[in-house]
């Protein structure tokens, strides 16, 4: 069993390790809890981690247990982010608070609910879990992409994935962004969304980046 402090530390390595640096030094500045050479020897000791000269890396076993303590932690960022609607600078605290109690059920639960997010809020991978493997439902009530929504069904934006397409950030700029409601208007010959008394064309393959909460019908 991790303490909080260990997975503070093991979520340090794994962004480092992201980014190709995993010197001690670039890790002490990523984490957000103070760390000792004694919490490290620890987690040597519990086969965690390996240190090399002055890098850090995950022991087969640790790269499974980071994982799932990446997992965790960015699933609890969407939450706050997209569902809780925090904004970024209370978001981090409050995910750390959120992930250090959610277990596994809980964390299924959650992500089975935000429709199983490939990223967190600032475009960085969440691991796969066994429901998104699955691609377990709840049914209506839960996290859908825009494109499956039928003619005049309406959702409220969640997030819209990074990256996934050139035209997103003037998709924002125009308006369309988390905690917007949007109403599907047609599917064909092209798909089309009405909000705030804007009517607007998109590519198939941008809607399927956005992600809704669907509204059901009264």
């Amino acid at each position: 069993m991790l303490s909080e402090k260990q997975e503070e530390i093991i979520e340090a390595v794994w962004c480092c390790e992201e980014t190709g640096d995993c010197s001690i030094e670039t890790i002490r500045k990523r984490c957000i809890a103070d760390f000792t050479d004694d919490d490290l020897r620890e987690l040597e000791k519990q086969g965690v981690i390996v240190r090399h000269a002055d890098k850090i890396l995950f022991s087969s076993t640790g790269k499974l247990l980071a994982e799932a303590v990446i997992r965790r932690h960015r699933l609890a960022e969407v939450l706050v982010s997209s569902i809780l609607r925090l904004e970024a600078s209370a978001m981090e605290e409050v995910a750390c608070k959120v992930e250090h109690g959610l277990d596994p059920d809980v964390e299924e639960s959650i992500c089975t609910l935000l429709g199983h997010p490939e990223v967190c809020p600032d475009g960085k991978a969440i691991p796969k879990g066994r429901c998104c493997k699955k691609r377990l439902r709840l049914g209506d009530n839960t996290v859908v992409s825009l494109r499956d929504l039928k003619p005049s069904e309406r959702g409220k934006i969640t997030y819209i994935k990074p990256g996934s397409h050139s035209n997103l950030h003037q998709l924002i700029s125009l308006g369309l962004h988390p905690g917007i409601t949007v109403m599907v208007h047609r599917t064909s010959p092209v798909f089309c969304i009405k909000f705030e008394n804007t009517e607007l064309a998109l590519d198939e393959e941008i809607a399927k980046n956005i992600f809704v909460w669907k509204i059901q019908s009264a």
